[in-house]
């Protein structure tokens, strides 16, 4: 990088800053999110709901599915690192 074109993007060096950051915190929001021990903890604490009678059955089985769709999801999400 020339030192032109450095202290022309010199203005522009906060809004980098704040989309990288930005951008690692919705990779770890997609990482919590689709994470299969998070999913199938999440579905265990459905069924002790469904089980103490805190959600119905209509909601318990709303709420696995959701969960079962994102772990299908999970499994063709490409790995990283």
């Amino acid at each position: 990088m020339g030192l032109l074109t450095g202290l022309l993007g010199l203005p522009l060096a906060p809004l980098r800053g704040v989309v990288a950051v930005a951008e690692q915190i919705r990779q770890q929001a997609e990482d919590e999110l689709y994470d299969p021990a998070t999913i199938r903890a999440q579905l265990e604490l459905v069924e002790q709901q469904r089980a103490s009678g805190e959600l119905s059955e209509e909601e318990a089985t709303a709420w696995e599915d959701e969960l079962i769709e994102r772990l299908m999801a999970a499994s063709q999400r490409p790995q990283e690192g």
